[in-house]
């Protein structure tokens, strides 16, 4: 039995499913390794003029994008992977869905939603 809904992170929209079994538990909140500012497809520029709609923010609670914000229900890693189990708040009303997110050797995470109807990289601004 799975559940479907829409995320927005910029003007494009993730549709999402029920979460995967067997996955393994996340390190500890206060060290979460997605933590930081991204842009979405495109390398941040980290001088203030990055384009505040492919602007995301991840912290161990929360995902922040200029669509909305989304509450982190669950973490867990599956090998170099975390999969996200979320509730979205949007003006539309609430949504809930899983994301997962790799790192990459390059400092980008690949974001791709459950059905993997799309998919993002994720490029890590300086802190």
């Amino acid at each position: 039995m799975s559940k479907t809904s829409v995320f927005c992170v910029t003007a494009a929209c993730l549709v999402l499913a029920a979460q995967s079994a067997g996955a393994t538990a996340a390190p500890a909140p206060n060290h979460f390794p997605l933590s930081g500012t991204y842009m979405q497809n495109v390398p941040c520029k980290g001088n203030g003029k990055d384009d505040a709609a492919l602007k995301v923010t991840i912290s161990s609670q929360q995902i922040v994008s200029n669509i909305g914000v989304c509450t982190i229900l669950d973490n867990k890693q599956d090998g170099k992977s975390y999969k996200l189990h979320v509730e979205c708040k949007f003006p539309a009303g609430p949504m809930v869905g899983d994301l997962t997110f790799t790192p990459q050797p390059d400092n980008t995470v690949k974001f791709v939603d459950r059905d993997k109807t799309y998919n993002a990289v994720l490029h890590r601004c300086p802190q």
